[in-house]
């Protein structure tokens, strides 16, 4: 909530505190490829490479469905808190683009590898540009910039926080190495511990990389949003081509929407997870080309091979952990 309210500060205050804002017909209708830095010429190019974005800021919309066991009324509430947080989170991340954009003072200069972020952090260039050119100085754009890190700090707990529900839940149908471990509850803060410093050792690990060699935060975020979206492609193609009689609706129903809404998503999913593994930055050479593809299909191999070699022997799918007696729980 924290967050929340200072990120409606920065919306609101950004542009007014900058000296000349742009035009409603610039901020909608112009696209800035920036081929001096990106090597993008193509418009079009442009348009499907700025998925990715939308694609970022709605990464963990669906801790709440991780976190639905902990709740009570799962079965309603947690389709509630999913939808609450995507309408959330798509009006203030729109605000804060608009903001962002209608603020922009030299578009020229944002991306210029001569100005005071190297040209690599255009957020931060018209934080700067606002900011520096109202007051003469840059205290004002480093106190909203830390408002911002704070957001991906919190996002990353978000995300942790699901990744570790998923840990838990696979470790209880025995679908990891050393599930016995992972699926340990902590006694007195009932929360899958060791799956979480589980977690959050690989994102520590992972992350370590990315401070020496850029392409690889490209890379891994380009890697986790494909895992992360295109899990839900398969229980979504399921629902569209199920039987409606092998059905059994909860409180918290579609209806005749059910299949439109599927079809869609199914759609958007195969839509974004190809566009991650695009290349952003043009000419392609080592260093600016885009390795999730590669880093995809490896890790696909891996489990296949795992899969036809050893899982297959002895995985059988989901494990009850509660008894059902005269079909009630």
């Amino acid at each position: 909530m924290l967050t929340a309210n200072w990120g409606v500060v920065i919306v609101i205050m950004l542009p007014l505190v900058s000296l000349t804002t742009q035009s409603a017909s610039y901020v909608f209708t112009h696209f800035e490829t920036a081929p001096e830095s990106t090597g993008i010429t193509s418009k079009a190019y442009a348009v499907i490479l700025s998925v990715l974005v939308s694609q970022y800021s709605l990464y963990g919309y669906d801790a709440a469905a991780h976190l639905t066991e902990e709740t009570k009324g799962a079965d309603k509430n947690g389709p509630i808190a999913i939808l609450s947080s995507i309408g959330i989170i798509s009006l203030f991340g729109w605000a804060y683009i608009l903001a962002l954009t209608f603020s922009i003072q030299d578009p020229s200069y944002l991306y210029d590898v001569n100005n005071e972020t190297a040209g690599a952090f255009v957020p931060a260039q018209i934080l700067y540009d606002a900011f520096h050119g109202r007051y003469n100085n840059s205290t004002g754009a480093i106190i909203l910039l830390f408002v911002i890190w704070g957001s991906f700090f919190f996002g990353g707990l978000s995300i942790t926080t699901s990744a570790a529900r998923v840990v838990y839940a696979l470790s209880r149908d025995n679908g990891v190495p050393f599930s016995s471990v992972w699926r340990k509850i902590h006694p007195k803060h009932k929360v899958p511990s060791n799956a979480v410093w589980l977690c959050a050792a690989i994102c520590i690990l992972l992350g370590l990389p990315i401070l020496k060699v850029n392409v690889v935060f490209t890379a891994i975020t380009s890697i986790c949003t494909i895992g992360w979206v295109g899990g839900y492609a398969v229980p979504i193609f399921a629902r569209l081509v199920m039987d409606e009689k092998n059905f059994n609706a909860g409180p918290f129903y579609l209806g005749r929407a059910r299949k439109p809404i599927c079809l869609v998503a199914f759609l958007w999913i195969c839509y974004t997870c190809s566009v991650f593994l695009l290349p952003t930055l043009y000419p392609i050479k080592l260093d600016t080309f885009n390795y999730a593809p590669v880093a995809v299909g490896i890790f696909l191999a891996l489990i296949m091979l795992w899969w036809v070699l050893d899982a297959r022997k002895w995985f059988k799918g989901p494990v009850r952990n509660i008894d059902l007696q005269n079909g009630k729980v």
